[in-house]
């Protein structure tokens, strides 16, 4: 299967709220990283990821736009939107762009990661601008932590030039 059909159906097995036809888009040990959920792995947690997403929303819609790939690895835009479930911003649309990051292996995703603005998503449902730089700071203390920025993070660090 080609990567951007493999991107409908990841969208559309979001879209109806199906583990299984979810699952089926990723290896048995296939990680989906959610930029509000974290990581979740397998088919067991990548059926948890999907209740998490219909616990705070309905009617999603997940359109994904120049899809490229080389090899085991693609990358595509997209544009993601549903309806909130939150109290405070009970049945609003709320839409966000992004840009996901997909290893690939036999034809399924291995890692999904994804990129877009959580800030601009919670500010939608109306989240205080406290809760908004909690959730924030939570991440950015997190991206600090990861063994990979360790080298943008040291003290000392300049700029290259």
């Amino acid at each position: 299967m080609d990567f951007e059909q493999l991107l409908k159906r990841l969208a559309s097995a979001i879209e109806i709220g199906d583990a299984e036809a979810l699952a089926g888009c990723f290896t048995p040990d296939g990680i989906y990283e959610d930029y509000f959920f974290g990581p979740k792995q397998g088919p067991q947690g990548l059926g948890e990821m999907l209740d998490h997403f219909y616990a705070g929303a309905r009617n999603f819609r997940w359109e994904f736009f120049q899809p490229v790939c080389s090899g085991d690895q693609g990358y595509a835009s997209y544009r993601f939107s549903y309806e909130s479930l939150q109290p405070q911003a009970l049945g609003r649309r709320v839409g966000f762009d992004g840009i996901c990051c997909v290893d690939l292996h036999n034809g399924l995703i291995s890692h999904y990661r994804e990129v877009f603005d959580r800030g601009m998503a919670l500010a939608q449902q109306d989240f205080a601008p406290e809760r908004i730089a909690r959730v924030a700071s939570k991440h950015a203390a997190a991206l600090r932590q990861k063994p990979e920025w360790a080298p943008h993070f040291s003290p000392g660090v300049e700029s290259p030039g």
